[in-house]
């Protein structure tokens, strides 16, 4: 069994990984014109190339970029006049033959309204809250978004700013006093003096003030070449929302989130007020292993070896990392502030760290059926920088073995909010599940539909199988669970996904450009990588993913289900379409999803959980239609006490409710009682499980199927 596991998953299919996430990154130098233009025309060339479907440069998509753009940088409206956008209207219809030429008029222009409204702003906090806000006023504070107006002149933006830090301070306030007022109820003894509604106010707007004072210590970071960056992915953005463009230095960090692993020394970082301080040790890791850097140290400084240190005082957590993490052997010396405030330096050998919540891991789940196994797959990973890395394919086999040592009676796999990741180990992966045949079908822009298959025959795995999705299942995801709904293979539960039906390459600009001969004499310098849609991909059925999702076979009550989200909330999203549907076999004595569905929407409809999120739904985009909210104490109160009577009634009926009863599989116990950290995680991990009504009620389902005896038989590939 373990030789026809290594083959099932490890045969190499030659195709593209669907990428499926974006990072920020940065230049690690000064931007000039010359580089700007370069950008702008290598990324356009780049576009006309390869973008599967590259829309027109015309008016229309100039409108898009400049809008896009504007709202990016000013989304709250806080920072430009409606003079500045008269200034800027200029551009709204001049950007496509700027990029045709290789300009940035537009960005030049803005860049110079925004630093000077910027400059002018920053002087707005420290006077406003020099002085007590006054509550009792029928004030209201409006959130930005795309309809609110720009302010008519500085005093009506200064007014803005008023309303923005008057809301911010109220809801520290209202916090300080429910917080001293429960410390009072409950006879908290280390309470030393209680403090008057007055010095609660000052206090709140004090703590606004240095939250204000390291907010701009952030924005006069954000030099040049980051707002340039955001400037170019609004136009790769405006093609489709997964185009995007990044700086040359940090395409690592991209292989590092896909592979789940990266070299450095294994703690996880929080930044408080300017100070980069130890939250988590990750157990196996070189500083675990060194065993001197404890939760609570504050890095003061950074060293490379014997060189010499870097204060790393006032660094964002990007910029501590950076430095922080290095080559695998290499020591790195931390100078650390610890809790009893003495100063001490440690030197750590930087190894791999690997970040298991990244990873595949299985639970099991006692049933009236029997075990129900459960297997939480974060992301469809995958090291491409190395063979020999981890897979989420394989590991997803290896949990499937852990489980069917266990005797389950079904299993369920989660893709609740996995955004996607690797296409070959989706197909992978399905084949643990299916025999041999379709998996997928990939279109590019100019050739007919390929189908990817699994090719090897029989099966890991042929039991009761659920998988579970949400409106963060997006790509991969969506395909893994649009196969095996269409091979009848697995009951899907949950509500529809995200709707990601594109597939993306990593386009080097450096190499386009010279195969392009878009080099001059001198050029030296790399300008970054491009993450390019280039394909569509469609469920074997000829239906694509993209825009509409997949549709669950039994739909459970979300809170969101009534907002527009994931692709369709993008204007720049491609559209749904259609080809021929490929040469597939559904399994035969397929489950009866409506039989199911019927039970499921039984329990559902007498679950106060589920009549509480169907209410909270409507709520929910009630405030999605409101962007106001209250400046008024009372009304503020009475406004987040009805928000907060919803989520304390959903933890109190989460508190009632019979709990799942989950175990570890016995391969992991050495694993998990490695030191206290991992320990602790994992308790964290099943006590949530056990709370979780979704993961309860699917289990409910694996119960019918076993009830409706539906072990199924593999349908074989139609001839």
């Amino acid at each position: 069994m373990l030789r026809f596991m290594r083959n099932k998953i490890l045969i190499p299919l030659l195709i593209v990984a669907a990428l499926a996430a974006f990072f920020s990154f940065r230049y690690s130098n000064n931007i000039n014109q010359t580089q700007k233009q370069k950008i702008i025309e290598t990324v356009t060339k780049a576009l006309e190339q390869g973008h599967f479907s590259p829309r027109e440069l015309n008016d229309s998509f100039s409108a898009q970029v400049y809008n896009r753009f504007i709202n990016r940088m000013d989304y709250d409206r806080r920072i430009l006049t409606q003079a500045d956008i008269d200034i800027l209207s200029e551009y709204e219809f001049k950007i496509d033959d700027e990029i045709k030429e290789g300009s940035t008029a537009f960005y030049d222009k803005f860049t110079e309204l925004y630093d000077k409204g910027s400059e002018e702003t920053e002087k707005y906090y420290k006077e406003i809250l020099a002085k007590p806000f006054d509550y009792t006023l029928n004030e209201e504070y409006t959130v930005g978004d795309e309809t609110l107006s720009f302010p008519k002149d500085a005093a009506e933006r200064k007014d803005r700013w008023r309303k923005y830090l008057k809301s911010r301070a109220l809801s520290s306030y209202v916090s300080l006093k429910k917080t001293q007022q429960q410390r009072i109820d409950d006879n908290d003894t280390t309470l030393k003096e209680t403090k008057t509604e007055a010095e609660l106010e000052k206090e709140a707007r004090e703590g606004l003030e240095k939250s204000m004072d390291f907010f701009y210590k952030r924005v006069h970071k954000l030099d040049a070449e980051d707002r340039f960056t955001m400037y170019v992915n609004c136009i790769t953005n405006t093609q489709d929302p997964h185009t995007d463009y990044f700086p040359p230095e940090d395409k690592k960090k991209f292989d590092e989130a896909m592979s789940g692993t990266f070299f450095g020394i294994g703690a996880r970082l929080q930044e408080k007020e300017g100070r980069i301080t130890i939250v988590e040790i990750i157990a196996g890791s070189p500083c675990w292993k060194q065993g001197e850097l404890e939760s609570g140290d504050q890095i003061i400084k950074v060293a490379q070896g014997e060189q010499e240190p870097v204060d790393v005082t006032d660094y964002d957590i990007d910029e501590a990392v950076k430095i922080i993490r290095g080559a695998k052997g290499t020591e790195v010396r931390l100078t650390v502030k610890k809790v009893n405030g003495a100063e001490k330096v440690i030197p750590i050998i930087r190894g791999e760290v690997q970040i298991e919540e990244a990873f595949a891991k299985s639970a099991i789940i006692e049933s009236e059926a029997g075990p129900v196994g459960y297997i939480y797959l974060p992301d469809f990973y995958a090291n491409f920088q190395n063979a020999n890395g981890r897979r989420c394919s394989e590991d997803v086999a290896i949990e499937v073995m852990k489980l069917k040592n266990a005797n389950v009676s079904g299993i369920i796999l989660d893709l609740r909010y996995n955004g996607g990741g690797s296409l070959n180990d989706v197909i992978n992966m399905a084949g643990l599940f299916v025999d041999e045949g379709p998996i997928v079908q990939v279109k590019s822009s100019h050739s007919e539909p390929v189908t990817l298959e699994d090719r090897q025959e029989g099966t890991l795995y042929d039991g009761p199988l659920a998988i579970m999705i949400n409106h963060g299942s997006a790509s991969a995801s969506e395909i893994m669970a649009a196969a095996l709904q269409d091979y009848k293979r697995a009951v899907i539960v949950g509500s529809t996904t995200f709707g990601k039906g594109t597939v993306q390459k990593i386009v080097s600009l450096d190499e386009f450009s010279k195969f392009m001969k878009l080099n001059k004499e001198g050029d030296d310098e790399g300008i970054g990588a491009l993450k390019l849609t280039i394909q569509k991909f469609y469920r074997i059925n000829g239906g694509s993913t993209q825009l509409r999702g997949v549709t669950p076979d039994i739909i459970f009550p979300d809170q969101y289900e009534h907002l527009d989200m994931g692709e369709r909330k993008d204007k720049s999203a491609l559209p749904w379409d259609e080809i021929p549907a490929a040469n597939y076999k559904m399994v035969s004595k397929a489950v009866d999803t409506r039989k199911l569905a019927e039970k499921s929407y039984a329990r559902i409809n007498d679950n106060e959980t589920f009549k509480l999120i169907k209410d909270n739904a409507d709520r929910i985009k009630k405030q999605e239609d409101d962007k106001t909210t209250s400046l008024n104490e009372v009304v503020y109160k009475e406004e987040m006490a009805e928000l907060n009577a919803t989520a304390d009634r959903l933890k109190e009926l989460s508190e009632k409710a019979d709990k799942l009863t989950i175990a570890n599989p016995k391969e992991d116990i050495a694993k998990i009682n490695m030191d206290s950290t991992t320990i602790k995680r994992n308790e964290e991990w099943i006590k949530n499980l056990s709370k979780d009504a979704y993961l309860a009620e699917t289990v409910n389902i694996i119960e019918d199927m076993n009830k409706m005896g539906s072990k199924v038989k593999i349908g074989m590939r139609s001839k």
